[in-house]
């Protein structure tokens, strides 16, 4: 799995995700740290990366494109801020998400449940 990591998050997200083997970048990387959500977006499908922030604004073009990629993890605003409890919450947790991942999903984190919607989001016609 590939993931970029949103400038909402620290770049210690990015790079506890490459000390435990996965290929991973932070927006800053790419001097993308002041780049839109689309840009941003855009990147992530360009690479097929999954998208990992704090911001639900990814979520939202998900559902207004109606698309199936690139798959969404998002921390719910309840969950703490501290990288740290982010990667010891996140970690574990993504053999499990693996496959909804690569099929397309937004996987939202929050203190006691991860919740996971599939891709793509039906929007009310």
């Amino acid at each position: 799995m590939k993931f970029i990591v949103d400038n909402a998050l620290s770049p210690l997200i990015s790079a506890g995700l490459v000390e435990a083997g996965y290929d991973a970048v932070h927006v800053n990387d790419y001097d993308l740290g002041t780049a839109t959500d689309e840009t941003i977006f855009a990147r992530a499908v360009l690479e097929d990366r999954i998208i990992i922030s704090a911001d639900t604004d990814f979520g939202t073009l998900l559902a207004l494109l109606r698309e199936t990629k690139p798959s969404f993890i998002l921390f719910h605003k309840t969950f703490t801020h501290v990288p740290v409890d982010q990667l010891v919450r996140l970690l574990p947790n993504l053999t499990q998400l693996e496959t909804d991942l690569s099929e397309g999903c937004i996987a939202v984190i929050e203190a006691k449940r991860i919740r996971v919607r599939r891709l793509p989001i039906a929007g009310e016609d």
